[in-house]
């Protein structure tokens, strides 16, 4: 069976597009730039989004005192050490929102990265109340020589869930920058968030229609984690009916019926995230995402099903009705 995505896993694969781009394994260098949130600063709000803490998700060679060199050479060494076959490296700044602060200052950081000989390109985490039309079409020009991403934080398509998270944005303002950001070329991509509270499954489900049509490039999907010394952690030690948590064969299940309505120019990054266990509240699956992952694909082979299968645009996996490939 032929796949429009070019190889021949059953959905659109970030690390297979790279390959694809860069000709060779290519892997993310994190890095702290020392960027807040407007909800953290009292811009919009304090004490940031109700599930937020950075340190259950930032490596440990990613350290703001470090600054942004010596960050780069200490996760490339990391890398080189853990994946052996890497010969590309992107800067991905991930900590907070990497576009709030002021256009000349993101210049020199992102030059900065940038200027590393091993580095191609930036990934730039932030939020869709965090972009301007300046600071964007300062990154279409760095898109033309570089490759570059800039990753929202969406979360949720519904209001009533970010106005709960804290999230301080609508969804509204998601649906604006990102298609702001893909008009002029840049790589555009999205971050959700299932199990967040308030949302049944149906409601989630849904939403695959209205992430459908958006020009989004890339997606991550993560199930809700609650993460100690969270605010989103003390609610649910006072009151865990609150909480739907998915369990893993349901997660997986679910996330099938997510990517079947999918357009499968879609490419996807990650379908779960991973938290270190100690600081878990939730449900603790009790395995490394590399093996969520093999369960997944598993699970798409024994019911033969793949990205796409039930996007209206789709007939047949080898077939050529499908959505233009974003280059």
């Amino acid at each position: 069976m032929e796949f429009p995505w070019q190889h021949e896993r059953r959905f659109n694969a970030y690390s297979n597009y790279l390959k694809r781009v860069f000709g060779g394994r290519i892997q993310k260098v994190s890095i702290d730039a020392g960027f807040t949130c407007p909800n953290r600063d009292g811009s919009k709000g304090n004490g940031g989004c109700t599930f937020c803490f950075n340190d259950s998700f930032t490596p440990s060679y990613c350290s703001e005192s470090d600054g942004i060199s010596d960050q780069i050479e200490k996760g490339i060494e990391f890398h080189k050490k853990r994946y052996r076959k890497s010969t590309n490296f992107l800067a991905y700044f991930q900590a907070f929102s990497n576009t709030y602060k002021p256009l000349e200052e993101l210049k020199e950081i992102y030059s900065e990265a940038l200027a590393q000989p091993e580095i191609m390109g930036l990934v730039i985490g932030t939020r869709p109340d965090c972009i301007d039309n300046e600071k964007l079409d300062y990154l279409a020009k760095l898109a033309e020589k570089h490759y570059i991403t800039v990753e929202y934080g969406i979360e949720s398509v519904y209001d009533k869930t970010l106005r709960r998270i804290n999230r301080g944005h609508t969804f509204a303002e998601s649906e604006k920058a990102i298609r702001a950001t893909s008009q002029r070329g840049i790589r555009t991509g999205g971050h959700l968030i299932f199990g967040l509270p308030g949302e049944s499954q149906k409601d989630m489900l849904e939403s695959a229609k209205i992430i459908s049509e958006l020009p989004l490039h890339s997606i991550k999907f993560h199930q809700l984690q609650i993460i100690k010394g969270t605010r989103m952690g003390a609610n649910y030690k006072r009151n865990t009916s609150d909480f739907e948590l998915f369990d893993l064969p349901d997660y997986l299940d679910f996330i099938k019926s997510y990517l079947e309505q999918l357009p499968p120019s879609l490419v996807i990054e990650r379908i779960a995230g991973e938290s270190s266990p100690e600081l878990n509240l939730g449900r603790n699956w009790g395995m490394r995402y590399h093996q969520v992952l093999t369960l997944f694909e598993r699970l798409l082979e024994k019911e033969n099903t793949w990205q796409g299968r039930l996007h209206k645009e789709v007939k047949h996996p080898s077939g050529n009705n499908f959505s233009t490939f974003h280059k």
